[in-house]
């Protein structure tokens, strides 16, 4: 893996990268994680496709660059990532709210999407319109949300807090704890998140109440399709989506495959080897064609 910066609106953004030999692929990550929660992926993936992932505004190598926030923000990003790499069209690949970031991608800039690629987000969760976005934020990623608020004496101490995760600590693995690092920020005994509070509510609001960006999913260009895991974010079933749910969310079997993962969580559908080898097929098979 390699590191590069790319200039967006009121910075540069950091993007990793890993080498392949197939066409070019865009990933963005969730609400509040960062970019090397795709390693497993990329590993899996073995050279079939370059996948591409930044850490998105407010999170990680990326967390000076200012608002606004929000998916149009996302999505000039992606967009730039794609001009500064000479890329007229790419494929997309999302998880959690990078699902989002991505359909807003494909649905604003149609002709510069080949496919996408939904894991376990991009389609809306039912929220009262009127709902607190901080009391929505706790609901839907508990722990998550708290620990932006958290201080840490060191390193360990860091990991230790993910390490006791539900959805984590059984499948625990270097690729877990290099994903945990990337998101520390300040200096013992103050460590701290990396995501900006800000960043967090503003994409929240985006994809949990703006109806647009939520039907987003509606619009987006074929190919593309939907992996969705049967545990949550707490490793508690049903996750954010399951049968019924996705029924109710009407969405166009001509325009949208469904693909339910069995046996995994919200973050092992990445992170557990035999998901993440399926994930990297399906990926494949939308970035190269038929």
């Amino acid at each position: 893996m390699d590191e590069f910066d790319v200039d967006v609106d009121g910075g540069r953004l950091r993007v990793c990268r890993w080498p392949g030999d197939g066409p070019v692929v865009l990933a963005a990550h969730g609400i509040t994680a960062n970019a090397l929660s795709f390693a497993a992926l990329a590993e899996a993936l073995a050279g079939r496709v370059e996948l591409v992932a930044p850490d998105l505004r407010g999170r990680a190598r990326s967390s000076g660059l200012p608002g606004p926030y929000g998916m149009a923000a996302h999505a000039a990003d992606l967009i730039a990532v794609a001009d500064h790499l000479g890329l007229q069209r790419v494929a997309l690949a999302g998880h959690s709210m990078g699902g989002f970031v991505v359909a807003a991608t494909a649905a604003g800039h149609p002709g510069r999407v080949t496919g996408v690629l939904l894991i376990d987000g991009g389609v809306g969760l039912t929220v009262p319109p009127a709902a607190d976005i901080n009391e929505v934020l706790l609901a839907v990623i508990g722990p998550a949300m708290r620990r932006l608020d958290m201080t840490f004496a060191d390193e360990q101490a860091y990991l230790d807090f993910f390490r006791a995760h539900p959805a984590l600590r059984d499948g625990w693995s270097p690729a877990v704890a290099a994903y945990v690092r990337r998101d520390l920020a300040g200096t013992p005994p103050h460590l701290r998140s990396s995501c900006a509070i800000e960043a967090v509510r503003a994409d929240a609001t985006d994809t949990l109440i703006d109806r647009v960006t939520v039907e987003a999913v509606h619009r987006l260009p074929a190919p593309a399709r939907l992996m969705w895991a049967e545990r949550g974010l707490q490793n508690e079933k049903p996750g954010l989506y399951d049968e019924s749910r996705l029924a109710a969310a009407g969405l166009d079997p001509a325009r949208i495959a469904v693909e339910h993962v069995p046996g995994v969580n919200h973050y092992s559908i990445l992170f557990d080897p035999r998901a993440a080898a399926v994930v990297a097929d399906r990926l494949v098979e939308l970035a190269t064609g038929p």
